[in-house]
């Protein structure tokens, strides 16, 4: 090849490219939940763009269900611990609502979350500020910060009002 000749997107050094064929949506939909937990609508998202019809994409979707492959039970655990560090319940049930999980498995899992808001929000505090707010500006802040991360109001006032005894 001379210098400052350009190869086509065809032929490299002369040998054809063969192109590989586009995987099934099974292939697919195991390549996605083989990276992480997936709830089934937020597959169906990603998947029916290469789907020829809706009726294929339920077919396979209740496939993978009945194969144990996709599971909401499995999808409400693994999304409960990885934010539970850094989140409240009011957040992580918003999110476990956006990604299509029924109510049902979302209100067995709410009672788990419950029991450790108030440890888990004043660890999030704690690794944020490390202080109580020295005025009123500071405690909006504060209270805001917590508030976005999806702890209730009445955990907050708690954090807040007596992290003061608790901070060592």
């Amino acid at each position: 090849m001379v210098e400052g000749e350009r190869t086509t997107g065809s032929a490299i050094d002369g040998v054809a490219r063969k192109r590989r064929p586009r995987p099934n949506l099974k292939t697919r939909a195991l390549g996605y939940l083989a990276r992480r937990e997936h709830s089934r609508l937020e597959l169906e998202r990603k998947l029916a763009p290469h789907a020829k019809s809706s009726a294929e994409l339920a077919a396979v979707l209740d496939k993978l269900e009945q194969c144990g492959f996709l599971s909401a039970v499995r999808m409400v655990e693994q999304l409960v611990h990885v934010r539970k560090s850094k989140f409240g319940s009011r957040r992580i049930v918003h999110e476990l609502r956006e990604k299509g999980i029924p109510e049902n498995l979302i209100a067995a899992a709410l009672p788990n979350m419950k029991e450790t808001e108030h440890d888990r929000a004043r660890e999030v505090w704690r690794k944020r500020f490390k202080a109580m707010p020295a005025d009123a500006k500071e405690l909006g802040r504060q209270m805001r910060f917590l508030m976005n991360r999806g702890f209730a109001a009445d955990v907050i006032h708690h954090v807040l009002h007596h992290a003061d005894e608790e901070v060592t």
